[in-house]
């Protein structure tokens, strides 16, 4: 090795000596070439599909192509200039080498091989440096890097969503992808637990625990269907080496929220590699006030008062097992945990008044406590073949399971003329679900083919109790009209076929799923429901093209479905506000969804993402709120009674002010077309929404790093009929590093502004109109501690292909 590189370094000297005595004779008309091979450091095996980039002096992207199987690449016809070569794989560290114009005395300069991850390649005369683009973009998905982005150290994950291209968060912290709430969640490319209880893990996990987040906009057909804007895919682990690392942060934020503490640990000894992450939060939400004003046709008036006050303790778990048996042959483990408690307390009073006065009255109190857990399991075997190391047949096996479990006691006070008894309503709430899933990918030459087939066995179930006071026998009684159980099965199976076939600049994915589903769902008390059977054949297309500049673009079209889930299939009633009933629809059935999507993208020193999309669907399950005016009780449930249409566009630019200054602005607008039916009345909610995003990062000597985000989001729907007010927030943090990359402590304040934010929930029918407004605590304060540790040599193993449940709608 010290011979090789000595005969390299001889090689550049000689090169830079004739460069300079042939220099004078003017020859920069001619045309050059440079190659090379990009390979893995430690293993030193070739890198295929890794993304290399020759820029000018000043940035400029003049040349872009892909390496080849054996990892190696030439740009030919290069004109003597001085330019920096990047080297961009996934899991490695950007690389910049920079070319020399004297080198181009020598028709061919020939790299050698280049190791990302590494600092050197052995030369003095080409020395490598490291960036991190924060921003990566594919054909079908967007990528990330929350370890590139300072604001992580001092955030949790929710709140990292604000800055992620087609990713927003809406007034009540729901995460939105493409203004959208259906979307699935994976966990390192698996399906887990985790996504039952989504907001509260999402603000208890750090981001500075997450490798990167994958916004995949067009799935492939290896996914399963479900989630109508796409999937998001949280990296909490990445490819390491013998050794281990890790990281821990602990926090705090006040007056809402609470301590919290988060960690990630990866190791690997030999063929034995694992990862693991898991933390748990506190988040407390003080006393804050609220009013709801309902008005019907004919003038009676519904005003209530009140206060509310929670606790929510959350804590989460994974980890990820993986063993080499032999060069051809891994087994992969998965276990995922979650749970949560909460406890709420809320007081109202009631006034239901007519054009004759006062017609009822009455105060009540609710003391809700609500608990569930969800675990996850699986198992993964992949064969390898000896003809071909990239072809690979894997067997893979997932149990799921979620509970949950509902508890309000409500007491009534100061009636008048209302005569309901104190009750007592429960929910046992149930879902269990098997899979066993095979899959099969071989390339053939620049094509790559996979297919896989798959079964799902799911069991949903619900037991719900309503026992009322009996005032003479001091004691509740079960009411066996307002108890019951369901069950719901679903049975899913599939079949994949896709082809991803790269030509140079060049990226093309397509590929078709067919989806046969069968439902079974039925009551203990009653005859069992209609049962459901249909079957779907589910197109995928992604192209992508690379520009010599740098710059790219991006076609989609897919479908996707919305399978309901328990939430919304479950028949148990929510009556803790006498005038109010909450409830699921059991005759739910799936929405079926068309999307079409246009991307470009530019990683030159502006940094640029935008896509527009246009998508319709037809018997949209949405949710509906139905008066009734002899009893002044609204009832809000799910129907599949709306026809949408949406037009928009998403955007993302990031810009290095200095060197040291950054600012970047995401965002999103669509206009939603959204019609359907009120008890057989037209109803029409058409909608613009956006939300903005404005980031400024100041990076400061001694390890200092400040920033300053401020955003805007417009009001949303909350189903047919109804809509949330919209709000601007700002936020200020700070990071200071104490032991580069090891310890930093971190701090800010989010809407320093403003202590409450009134969120406005608008609803309206043929036959009312109803405004509930609620005072919540938007001023908090936030302090954390950050803590890197460990080495590693060698990288992890982990299966290409396995198990992603995509197909139930949360």
């Amino acid at each position: 090795m010290k011979f090789k590189h000595a005969v390299l370094r001889l090689s550049m000297i000689i090169a830079v000596f004739f460069a300079q005595k042939t220099e004078a004779f003017g020859q920069t008309s001619a045309k050059y070439q440079i190659k090379g091979v990009v390979a893995d450091s430690v293993t030193k095996t070739p890198l295929p599909m890794v993304t290399v980039r020759l820029r000018k002096a000043n940035q400029e992207i003049i040349q872009i192509m892909v390496t080849r199987e054996d990892g190696s690449f030439k740009f030919p016809a290069v004109m003597a200039a001085s330019y920096s070569l990047s080297v961009e794989a996934i899991g490695y560290a950007l690389k910049t080498i920079p070319v020399d114009s004297l080198a181009f005395k020598m028709q061919t300069i020939n790299l050698q091989r280049i190791y990302p991850g590494d600092k050197t390649v052995g030369l003095k005369e080409v020395a490598i440096t490291g960036s991190r683009p924060v921003i990566r973009r594919k054909a079908d998905r967007i990528i990330y890097d929350l370890k590139a982005d300072p604001e992580s150290k001092n955030n949790n994950v929710l709140t990292m969503m604000r800055k992620i291209p087609y990713l927003s968060v809406d007034g009540d912290d729901n995460l939105l992808m493409k203004g959208n709430s259906s979307f699935k969640v994976l966990i390192n490319g698996k399906p887990s637990s985790l996504e039952g209880n989504l907001k509260a893990v999402l603000k208890s996990i750090p981001a500075s625990t997450i490798e990167r987040i994958e916004v995949i906009t067009t799935p492939p057909s290896k996914y399963d269907a479900e989630g109508l804007a796409g999937i998001i895919n949280i990296i909490t682990s990445k490819k390491i080496n013998d050794g281990f690392n890790g990281s821990v942060n602990i926090n705090e934020s006040f007056p809402v929220g609470g301590p919290g503490i988060g960690g990630a640990f990866t190791a690997k000894s030999g063929r034995f590699g694992m990862s693991a992450f898991g933390g748990g939060s506190i988040h407390h939400s003080p006393k804050t006030f609220n009013t709801n004003k309902r008005v019907d046709a004919i003038g009676t008036t519904l005003d209530q008062e009140g206060n509310q006050r929670s606790t929510n303790k959350t804590a989460y778990f994974g980890t990820a097992l993986s063993y080499l048996l032999d060069t051809l042959n891994l087994l992969t483990a998965q276990l995922n945990y979650n749970g949560s408690r909460v406890n709420d307390h809320a007081t109202k009073a009631s006034d239901l008044s007519g054009l004759s006065g006062l017609l009822q009255q009455y105060g009540f109190e609710n003391e809700h406590k609500a608990t569930g857990y969800g675990i996850d399991a699986g198992i993964n075997y992949e064969m390898g073949f000896k003809a071909m190391k990239n072809r690979l047949l894997t067997f893979s096996y997932l149990f799921n399971t979620n509970l949950n479990d509902r508890n309000g006691s409500i007491a009534f006070s100061n009636r008048f003329n209302f005569t309901t008894p104190d009750f007592v309503q429960t929910d046992h709430q149930r879902f269990k679900e098997h899979t066993v899933q095979v899959d099969f990918v071989t390339p053939v030459k620049k094509l790559n083919i996979e297919a896989g087939l798959k079964g799902i066995w799911r069991k949903n179930t619900s037991d719900f109790d309503y026992s009322s006071l009996n005032t003479a026998m001091g004691q509740y009684e079960t009411d066996p009209a307002l108890s019951n159980s369901f069950s719901n099965t679903q049975n899913v199976f599939s079949a994949y076929n896709s082809f991803q076939l790269n030509l140079n600049s060049w990226n093309i994915n397509a590929g078709v799923r067919l989806e046969g589903t069968v439902i079974r769902a039925g009551f203990s008390s009653t005859a069992s429901l209609a049962d459901q059977n249909y079957f779907n054949v589910i197109p995928a297309v992604a192209i992508g093209k690379g520009f010599k500049n740098g710059s790219n673009i991006n076609f989609g079209f897919s479908q996707r479905i919305r399978r309901p889930g328990i939430n919304r299939l479950n028949p148990y009633v929510d009556r803790s506000n006498p005038n109010y009933e909450v409830t699921g629809n059991p005759d739910l059935r799936p929405v079926l969804l068309n999307d079409i999507q246009f991307g470009y993208g530019s990683n030159k020193k502006l940094s640029v993402n935008i896509g527009l999309d246009y998508s319709f669907m037809n018997n949209l399950d949405l949710q509906v709120v139905n008066f009734n005016s002899a009893t002044q009780i609204t009832r809000i449930t799910y129907a599949n009674t709306g026809k949408s249409r949406s037009a928009g566009g998403n955007f993302n630019l990031s810009y290095p002010v200095t060197s040291s200054y950054n600012a970047s602005l995401n965002g999103n607008a669509m206009y939603l077309w959204l019609s359907g039916q009120d008890n057989g009345q037209a109803v029409n909610n058409d909608l613009l929404m956006y939300a903005v995003s404005l980031s400024n990062v100041l990076r400061l000597r001694y390890g200092w790093a400040l920033n300053a985000d401020m955003g805007l989001n417009s009001r949303t729907p909350t189903g047919l009929q109804g809509y949330t007010n919209g709000f601007f927030y700002t936020a200020f943090n700070f990071n200071k590093n104490i032991i580069r990359d090891k310890f930093s402590i971190g701090g800010g304040i989010k809407n320093p502004f403003s202590k409450y934010r009134n969120s406005v929930n608008t609803t309206f029918g043929p036959k009312f109109s109803q405004v509930y407004e609620s005072r919540n605590y938007f001023r908090s304060f936030n302090i954390s501690l950050n803590y890197n540790f460990g080495g590693l040599k060698e990288r992890i193993n982990k299966n290409r292909m396995g198990i992603q449940n995509n197909d139930l709608a949360r």
